[in-house]
C-alpha cells in the first residue's frame, strides 16, 4: 500500500509545502484533476484551521499529514489523515450552516467544513491519546 507522512509546523506558512506534499502523491496515483482540486481545497482548510487554532495564540505546534492510497466502495481512493495534539476540537460535531440564509443572515464560520463534508466522499473524527485525528476520503 501506498503511503506517506509529513511531520509538518503547523504554521500556515507551510501550506505550499503540504499541498506539494499532497499533489506529488496525488499525481503519482494518477489522481483526476477535478478531484485533486477538491482534495486541495479540502486539505488547506483543515490544514489552516489547525495552523490557526490547534495550539491557541501561542501557536508552535506540530501536524502530522499522512495520505494513502485506499478502498472505498470498492474503488480506489485517497485518504488523508491530519493528527496533532493541540486542544480538542470535533469539526463534524457543529451543526451544518443553514445555506439557504444569505451571507449577511448566516453566523460567521463553518462554511469550511461543510464544504469539506460535502466534496469528500468520507469524513471522521476521532481524539485519542490527546491527540485529534481528522481523515478524510476521496475516489479518485
Amino acid at each position: 500500500m501506498a503511503e506517506r507522512i509529513l511531520n509538518i509546523a503547523a504554521k500556515t506558512e507551510n501550506l505550499d509545502q503540504v499541498l506539494g506534499f499532497i499533489d506529488s502523491f496525488l499525481e503519482e496515483q494518477e489522481c483526476d484533476m477535478k478531484a485533486m482540486i477538491q482534495i486541495d481545497v479540502a486539505v488547506e482548510e483543515m490544514y489552516v484551521n489547525i495552523a490557526h487554532y490547534a495550539y491557541g495564540v501561542e501557536g508552535g505546534g506540530d501536524a502530522e499529514i499522512r495520505v494513502e492510497l485506499d478502498e472505498l466502495y470498492g474503488k480506489r481512493a485517497v485518504r488523508i489523515t491530519f493528527i496533532d495534539s493541540g486542544i480538542y476540537y470535533d469539526p463534524l460535531a457543529k451543526e451544518d450552516p443553514d445555506i439557504t440564509l444569505g451571507a449577511e443572515e448566516r453566523p460567521i464560520g463553518g462554511l469550511g467544513i461543510f464544504m469539506v463534508k460535502k466534496s469528500m466522499d468520507d469524513v471522521a473524527y476521532e481524539r485519542k491519546d490527546e491527540r485529534n485525528y481528522f481523515t478524510m476520503k476521496k475516489l479518485i
